[in-house]
């Protein structure tokens, strides 16, 4: 098995290549999913990627990032830099990107990142047959599932088998970007998961202390690599570009001790005293040995990184007091955990005293004072993450970008980049459209039409209040129903889980006026033991006439697998059934209609154009996308319809953890004062805000903007009888009236 290394340095990259890594995988310049770090410039990357080659080390590059439209251009030039440096491999999440790097640079080998959401066979086949060379599994997958997995499906498969661990499912997490626009798909998450949690209750404030109930121990597969290497492992891969180079040098060295080692005590016994020296998390192994973990998270501990120090016992002018648990001396690296906030912050240690007297260190159980950061406050945790005269020994810096500038500069062929320019310029531009960042009423824009009482009734005695655009109605419960619709939705979506499946032979006659309109949604998670069920479901309600399906996940459109046709409406699937009868000699044709779900994470028109080769129909832009990267996208000519989610409770994070201390349905408050609510839906835990979000009052420009429809989903609520029509009141009237709500990053921007 390789032995895949992280490196966010070139220290750290040196580290990795002397400790005996297989391969190593670093940052692409602009689009790694750690833009938070510093990005390497192409010449260091080219310095790399020849120090790794001359020593038989390879490279993967990181373009692991979700790309706005204004970025595709950059991207281009990027995709053409690291084809001209022949980088080993290519980790990429953006369907857009995967899509430029397929038709115009052939000869890249792609890796789909674990942003990509691979946790079942039917995922990892579809990006096989999408060509990528490599899958990065899910972190939630158990041996078992990694088993079934590598028998049905040809593609090399990579783990994560040590470092740090989401709480959430990657590629489905939106919690950083609700909370503040910091997109953890685009890098910038802020870990609001690593925050002290506190139970609340309505009227009452915060309620029981609750901990730390999302900060996950870190991962530490070693004792199981036997079982890796059984189970079809290609890779292992150590998490950890943002760490230090002694951390990337210690793991390394631990695993390459246990791969070429006999799995001995003593060897194990010897590897896990490297680990020690890496001064990560509290380990635990993950996933691997069972669905639901019980030591994958401490509640009451902080989940920070390093070895604890102590509690600050009191703080005069920025100097601190306190009682050391661990030694220290001058020049280590230090972590201050804030209990109240939940901010975290490192530094270098620079001051040490005892009394008056200042020391260069100071022993296990001294008492002493050390100057820290402003903000210190007495109760807060202090966490040593790394040790000085490691960081002085690592400074060497044996590889020299220097040498590489000019050759950068002219690896890149300017005519191809001019061509592939040209090509999208004639794709995607939109003849009379402006590209203004104003916001301008276009011309003939649709007006929001709101009828009184007395000019129009619905069959209740509802006033009809209409969207200035096509609308959908999305459930996740039957019960949803009994609101009032202000006016009939176009679609009817239901989500298929088993209690909806099982509530559908009893609302069929609710159903009757949606028969024409009912679309059938597959949540973006389905665990491979479950993939079964929705294959009997999905025959099921296709065999009653159910041709149109939402997928939440690219590889879904595999339930349907079947031939593009070449007619009818854009994308649609053509299927022969066999229950309809035709004219003698005809086997009769029905529409398969396929629908992509925001969690599909388009924000560029390029990953329109992918999911339109795979068969889909129409495709709803990510839910977190900004005004501003929404108008560029329809600003061009897209290859399918594109709709968005203008209400609801969007899932913050989904998880597969169910953990014994964790309470649904009740307010859970973080120490900014931020309110979210667990729930479990399809399986699986889900966090939704408080309250929902609503572009309801911005319907009249997303409709001038070219908006095909606009969804409305009353999914993990128990929306009120009037509730629709209350919302829908406020169309077309930005800022005035009724309730406020939040507009997720719709009048903010997505970083």
């Amino acid at each position: 098995m390789e032995l895949l290394a992280p490196a966010g340095t070139i220290e750290a990259f040196e580290a990795a290549v002397e400790s005996g890594a297989d391969a190593i995988y670093i940052g692409a310049p602009a689009f790694n999913a750690r833009a938070l770090a510093r990005h390497f410039t192409l010449a260091e990357v080219a310095a790399m990627i020849d120090h790794a080659h001359k020593n038989r080390v390879k490279v993967y590059l990181a373009m692991n990032s979700l790309m706005k439209e204004e970025e595709i251009t950059k991207a281009v030039e990027e995709l053409a830099a690291l084809e001209a440096l022949k980088a080993d491999a290519l980790i990429i999440q953006d369907l857009g990107i995967s899509y430029l790097a397929r038709k115009f640079f052939p000869s890249l080998r792609l890796h789909a990142s674990t942003l990509m959401g691979a946790h079942n066979s039917l995922n990892v086949r579809q990006f096989s047959e999408m060509g990528f060379k490599r899958v990065v599994l899910a972190r939630e997958m158990t041996l078992n599932e990694i088993g079934q997995i590598h028998k049905q499906c040809p593609v090399e498969l990579e783990v994560f088998v040590h470092g740090a661990l989401c709480f959430a499912y990657s590629g489905l997490c939106l919690f950083s970007s609700y909370l503040g626009g910091k997109s953890g798909l685009r890098g910038r998450c802020v870990q609001p998961c690593r925050r002290r949690y506190t139970w609340g209750s309505k009227g009452r404030g915060p309620g029981a202390s609750a901990g730390y109930l999302f900060s996950m121990n870190d991962l530490a597969g070693l004792e199981l690599i036997p079982q890796l290497r059984q189970a079809g492992v290609s890779s292992l891969k150590i998490e950890g570009r943002m760490r230090s180079p002694q951390y990337v040098a210690s793991v390394v060295k631990a695993y390459r001790l246990a791969l070429d080692s006999p799995a001995t005590p003593e060897v194990l016994a010897e590897a896990k005293g490297l680990l020690d020296q890496a001064m990560g998390r509290k380990a635990s192994l993950g996933y691997f040995k069972k669905a639901q973990p019980a030591d994958i998270i401490d509640p009451q501990h902080s989940g920070n990184i390093g070895l604890f120090l102590g509690k600050i016992e009191k703080v005069t002018a920025n100097r601190a007091q306190m009682t050391l648990k661990e030694p220290l001396r001058i020049g280590d690296r230090l972590r201050i955990h804030q209990e109240g906030s939940g901010e975290r912050q490192g530094f270098t240690l620079k001051g040490l005293w005892q009394g008056k007297v200042a020391l260069d260190k100071a022993a296990e159980g001294s008492r002493v004072q050390l100057d820290l950061p402003p903000g210190a406050k007495w109760g807060d945790s202090l966490y040593k993450v790394d040790l000085g005269e490691r960081r002085q020994q690592a400074a060497k810096k044996g590889i020299q970008p220097g040498l590489f500038s000019k050759k950068v500069a002219n690896l890149v062929d300017p005519r191809k980049f001019s061509q592939i320019a040209h090509f999208l310029g004639k794709q995607v531009s939109r003849p009379g459209l402006t590209k203004s960042r104003e916001e301008r009423p276009a011309r003939g824009q649709a007006q929001v039409r709101v009828q009184s009482q007395s000019q129009s009734q619905g069959r209740r005695g509802v006033p009809q209040v209409q969207l200035p655009l096509e609308w959908w109605l999305k459930i996740d419960d039957f019960e949803s129903l009994k609101v009032q619709l202000p006016t009939p939705p176009s679609r009817l979506v239901i989500t298929l889980s088993r209690q909806t499946f099982a509530q559908f032979s009893r609302q069929k006659k609710r159903l009757i006026p949606y028969r024409r309109q009912l679309v059938w949604a597959l949540p973006p998670v389905i665990l491979e033991d479950d993939l079964q069920f929705y294959r009997e479901a999905i025959g099921h309600l296709r065999a009653g006439g159910c041709n149109a399906w939402q997928i939440g996940h690219v590889g879904q459109r595999l339930f349907f697998e079947a031939p593009v046709s070449t007619q009818g409406e854009p994308g649609s699937v053509s299927l022969p059934p066999n229950r309809k009868k035709g004219r003698p000699g005809h086997a009769p044709v029905e529409r398969l209609l396929l629908f992509g779900d925001y969690t599909l994470n388009v924000l560029n028109s390029m990953s329109v154009q992918a999911l339109a080769g795979q068969g889909l129909s129409n495709v709803q832009l990510a839910i977190e996308t900004d005004r501003q990267n929404l108008f560029d996208v329809l600003g061009h000519k897209t290859a399918l319809p594109t709709g968005l989610t203008i209400y609801g409770l969007p899932p913050l994070f989904t998880a597969r953890l169910a953990s014994s201390f964790f309470k649904y349905d009740q307010p859970l408050i973080s120490p900014k004062g931020e309110v979210i609510v667990l729930k479990q839906c399809w399986g699986q835990t889900v966090a939704v805000a408080d309250q929902p979000f609503s572009l309801v009052p911005h319907s009249t420009e997303l409709a001038a903007r070219g908006v095909a429809f606009a969804v409305v989903d009353l999914s993990h609520m128990r929306p009120r009888p009037d509730e629709l029509v209350a919302v829908f009141r406020q169309a077309g009237q930005p800022g005035r009236g009724g309730r406020r709500l939040r507009t997720f990053n719709y009048t903010g921007t997505l970083l």
